[in-house]
């Protein structure tokens, strides 16, 4: 069983916001680094953001200023707040360990960018 879940992506339109959640389940969510991914049609999937156990965050250069990971261990949740949205940010977006663990992924939310 997959211990991450995300959710919280859907349709939005060009200069949008979202919010996405990754909820994780079992222990030590809280000691690790945690990332978000996304896989776009016909592309491979790249990290957009990493986040260590203690904050210390990376972006993607295509994301930078406008995406903005953030944990709360004592929820076991980790967010993707994602602002300014353009098209080329459609994509299902995966949660994992960052660096990524291979029997970590899980289902991803779809987030499509479109007016």
């Amino acid at each position: 069983q997959v211990p991450l879940v995300e959710s919280g992506g859907g349709l939005v339109q060009p200069g949008g916001s979202l919010r996405l959640s990754c909820a994780a389940s079992g222990s030590g969510f809280s000691i690790n680094a945690m990332g978000w991914y996304r896989q776009a049609p016909a592309k491979q999937r790249e990290l957009v953001a990493g986040i260590t156990s203690g904050g210390i965050t990376n972006y993607a250069d295509s994301v930078k200023g406008r995406f903005t990971i953030s944990r709360d261990n004592a929820k076991d949740t980790m967010y993707l707040q994602m602002n300014s949205l353009k098209p080329e940010d459609t994509a299902v977006y995966y949660c994992n360990r960052w660096p990524f663990r291979y029997d970590y992924w899980g289902q991803g939310t779809q987030v499509t960018v479109s007016s």
